[in-house]
């Protein structure tokens, strides 16, 4: 880790000189495929009653079930949902028409409600272990542990999940970003070693907060996931004048990770980040917005996190695809379309070539402001773009990674910001 931290040092000088970097020779064959995996839709970013969402958690995992989900994780701030929790209900929190939905779904007897100290009506919230019982089925329907550890450092937050978590872990603090990333990481991978559970972390909405750069996020080690996509209405996925967008920073973070840092490259999800289950609109965070498809060969977190791990999914706001592969020095990509919409896919990526120069963002007074830098265009250059439901790109032989990016003309039904149409992100291969 001090190698790393010592070249950033010199990266964040206006002016870089990049000498005996190795480049990494990750696998380049993208994902093992076989014929009897298949597709698993699911959601790993989700909240209930248990912290900051507005519904029981079996109505949220009813809902997801009855919309086509396979998979889904609920993820409530700094805790997995474990023990006796007594929810005090009111009218905007948990009681009124949400109570009796509640009651009406899964009936009075799966409802425990009391009186406490004479006035306080309350609902025992039920830990994931007694109620994914009933919802659960083999090949159907899985439910996953998860936690959202909510760290932060100085004003900047910092919130990562963790997929198949087995204990609870608090946020571990730390005297940077990366410090904080790199902190909670090394927890995640002490349990996983510790417990033999397969479990991963990913980075929750980076521009959450404008909470953390493209210099600081690439920097982490053990850590292969980020949100490219985030449906909450208030994580910046576009970014602003000021600051890149999740894609620009995807892309910066692949480059310097693979030419320069010998790390391997940050894979991107797709997800809700759901906390509003009876409102909708673009004030709402709601359900729907966004998930992953996972080729996996079972429906257990067993298989689902290998094959993710392995780069075999894809994330979507909307657009489904029949297939991801590698044929030869082709890559190909096949979309399920529907009739009467268009889509566009392209191909992305930075050549082994680049123009490495870039640049911090200054404030009027001089001072490098801590925003993701100005970088050149070869960073993140579109290749080609192709029309149609089925897309292929031929590798070269000098792009460092080619990832690729389907659109389609077909507007979301509930967009979280005006004009969304469906998109999915494809992992990046290797030539």
């Amino acid at each position: 880790m001090k190698s790393v931290r010592a070249f950033f040092a010199v990266l964040l000088l206006p002016v870089l000189a990049f000498i005996g970097f190795e480049r990494m020779a990750i696998g380049a064959e993208g994902p093992a495929q076989s014929p009897a995996n298949r597709w698993w839709k699911g959601n790993l970013h989700t909240h209930s009653l248990w912290s900051d969402g507005d519904d029981y958690p079996e109505m949220i995992a009813a809902w997801y079930k009855a919309q086509g989900y396979h998979f889904l994780a609920i993820s409530d701030h700094n805790l997995m949902q474990l023990g006796q929790q007594w929810l005090t209900t009111k009218t905007n929190h948990g009681g009124g028409e949400v109570l009796a939905k509640y009651v009406a779904r899964f009936g009075p007897d799966r409802v425990e409600q009391r009186i406490s100290k004479g006035t306080n009506h309350q609902v025992r919230l039920r830990p994931l272990p007694e109620y994914r019982v009933w919802l659960e089925e083999p090949g159907r329907f899985l439910m996953i542990p998860s936690e959202e550890i909510t760290d932060r450092h100085l004003t900047a937050p910092i919130h990562l999940n963790v997929t198949n978590i087995k204990e609870p872990l608090k946020p571990a603090g730390g005297t940077n970003v990366v410090d904080v990333i790199q902190r909670n990481v090394d927890a995640v991978a002490a349990q996983r070693e510790r417990t033999r559970q397969p479990m991963f972390l990913h980075v929750n909405h980076p521009n959450f907060g404008w909470g953390i750069t493209a210099e600081e996020l690439m920097q982490v080690q053990g850590e292969r996931f980020f949100e490219v996509y985030n449906g909450h209405p208030s994580v910046n996925n576009e970014g602003d004048l000021l600051h890149a967008g999740t894609e620009r920073m995807w892309d910066i973070i692949l480059t310097w990770r693979i030419a320069m840092l010998n790390l391997p490259p940050m894979l991107g999800i797709a997800v809700d980040d759901s906390h509003h289950y009876h409102q909708t609109g673009l004030k709402f965070s709601n359900s729907g917005r966004g998930w992953v498809m996972v080729r996996a060969g079972n429906l257990t977190a067993e298989s689902l996190i290998p094959a993710m791990e392995a780069g075999d999914f894809y994330g979507s706001s909307g657009v489904v695809l029949k297939d991801v592969r590698r044929d030869g020095a082709r890559l190909v990509i096949e979309i399920d379309a529907e009739p009467g919409v268009s889509y566009r896919t392209e191909f992305i990526g930075t050549k082994k070539n680049f123009d490495r120069a870039n640049q911090p963002i200054k404030a009027k007074s001089g001072t490098p402001l801590r925003v993701t830098h100005t970088y050149s265009d070869d960073v993140g250059k579109v290749f080609g773009a192709i029309d149609g439901p089925v897309a292929t790109y031929e590798f070269a032989g000098d792009e460092l990674y080619v990832r690729a990016k389907v659109t389609s003309s077909k507007p979301k039904p509930n967009p979280y910001r005006k004009g969304e149409t469906g998109a999915a992100w494809v992992q990046p291969f290797r030539p």
